[in-house]
């Protein structure tokens, strides 16, 4: 069987500013470290999202051990080196290597900044992707729920990233089967993007894909073809027609036109596939969005 490919995951890297020091001659080789390690954390961002896995591994241990010469080992930006590293050991799939990384940084950032602090969100929420990813639903999920409640807490219920928590619940709940409970956090997400990012924004069509599979995969087809066509448009406008994620929208567009098969949309669907096949041989599949 065919499966489809959802996206509602987002991982979140931080980018840092440079610690002005005084001028004292051990303060200035700190200093200068710090701004190399900045550096490399804006690199490593870079790379990962170009897919360059491997170097931007390479940067983020360099810029952890900076940091760590620098600050010591519980400052919250060797928190957000952790993070960083970790999230890039997870997409590769070193999830042994990646979650202690991950509980290192929770700590540090619960310590020095606080349990409510958007940073120990950002941290759990890629800490429960890696439980989600190694099918350990259970301990996922009051992550992802405790995530939510300190985003919606500290930044407000309408903000961007509090969207992003919705979706991975969501995600999760999906997985489980709890389309019912789902639902309205799929829409609840879109609306905040829509609002916060303006209607044709990539992100608002990563909200209408991932509701139009949960309505493909309960069998409301009439409902999910729309949404996946506007995602699709706005995909195209906004990224081009050959990017990953255009693939992953027409790939769950053809799955919808072959599982609600009608022999008026046959020639459709035919058409669908072609162009889906075109696409992959100018982007890789999709499993995330950064």
């Amino acid at each position: 069987m065919n499966a489809a490919r959802c996206t509602a995951w987002f991982p979140r890297f931080f980018l840092i500013g440079i610690i002005l020091l005084a001028f004292s001659q051990p303060a200035y080789a700190q200093e200068s470290e710090l701004k190399r390690a900045s550096d490399l954390s804006k690199q490593v961002v870079v790379l990962y999202q170009q897919g360059k896995y491997a170097e931007a591994i390479t940067l983020a241990r360099e810029a952890l051990k900076l940091r760590e010469r620098a600050l010591g080992s519980e400052h919250p930006k060797i928190a957000t080196s952790l993070n960083n590293l970790a999230e890039l050991l997870k997409t590769t799939g070193d999830y042994a290597a990646a979650r202690p990384l991950f509980e290192r940084a929770l700590k540090i950032d619960e310590k020095a900044l606080g349990p409510y602090h958007p940073n120990v969100a950002t941290v759990l929420n890629n800490l429960a992707s890696l439980l989600y990813s190694t099918g350990d639903y259970a301990a996922a999920r009051p992550l992802f729920e405790r995530a939510l409640k300190i985003d919606e807490k500290a930044l407000g219920p309408d903000h961007p990233d509090v969207a992003i928590d919705l979706n991975n619940l969501a995600a999760l709940l999906q997985t489980t089967g709890d389309y019912t409970a789902a639902r309205p956090l799929y829409e609840r997400a879109l609306k905040i993007d829509e609002k916060a990012l303006g209607r044709e924004h990539p992100g608002v069509a990563t909200d209408l894909n991932n509701l139009a599979e949960l309505l493909r995969i309960t069998g409301d087809y009439a409902a999910a073809r729309p949404l996946y066509e506007r995602a699709l448009k706005i995909d195209e406008k906004a990224l081009g027609p050959y990017h990953p994620n255009v693939a992953t929208v027409l790939n769950n567009l053809a799955l919808l036109l072959q599982t609600s098969f009608i022999p008026s949309f046959l020639d459709e669907t035919i058409n669908t596939f072609k162009r889906l096949s075109l696409k992959h041989e100018f982007a890789k599949p999709l499993h995330q969005r950064t």
